[in-house]
C-alpha cells in the first residue's frame, strides 16, 4: 500500500521524568497523507509509563483519518500496553503497520495472536 505523505507533520516525545534512566524516548511524528490516511512514525521504547505518548498523539492529530499507517520500524520496545493501543485504533478504522516490524514486536504481536489483527507492509 503505498501513501503520497504531505509536508506537514507534528512531533511529540516522553519527557527525561516520565522514563526509566537508560531507555531509549519514545517519539511519534504524525504526518497527514494526501488520500484521507494518516502515517504515524513510532520510534524508541514504548510501555506502560511511556505510551500515552501515542495515544495522545493518535487522539489528537488523526481525527477523521480513514486510514492509519503506522511506521514501527524503529520501535526498539513495545509491551501489551502499546499492543492495546494498536488494537483500540483498528477497532476504529483499518491500521497498517509498515516497515519491517521489529523481532520484539513481532513476538509480542505473535504471542498474543494479534498479528493476524493487522496488515504489514514490510516494504512502507
Amino acid at each position: 500500500m503505498a501513501l503520497q505523505v504531505i509536508r506537514s507533520e507534528h512531533q511529540v516525545s516522553a519527557g527525561e521524568g516520565e522514563v526509566e534512566v537508560g531507555m531509549e524516548l519514545p517519539k511519534v511524528a504524525v504526518k497527514p497523507a494526501v488520500d484521507g490516511g494518516v502515517v504515524i512514525v513510532c520510534s524508541g521504547e514504548f510501555d506502560l509509563d511511556t505510551v500515552g505518548v501515542l495515544a495522545a498523539a493518535c487522539d489528537r492529530d488523526t481525527a477523521g483519518a480513514e486510514l492509519l499507517v503506522l511506521d514501527v520500524a524503529r520501535v526498539a520496545f513495545a509491551d501489551s500496553s502499546f499492543l492495546n493501543v494498536l488494537i483500540r485504533l483498528r477497532n476504529t478504522r483499518p491500521v497498517v503497520l509498515a516497515g519491517p516490524l521489529p523481532a520484539q514486536l513481532r513476538r509480542v504481536l505473535e504471542m498474543t495472536g494479534a498479528l493476524d489483527l493487522f496488515e504489514v507492509d514490510p516494504a512502507a
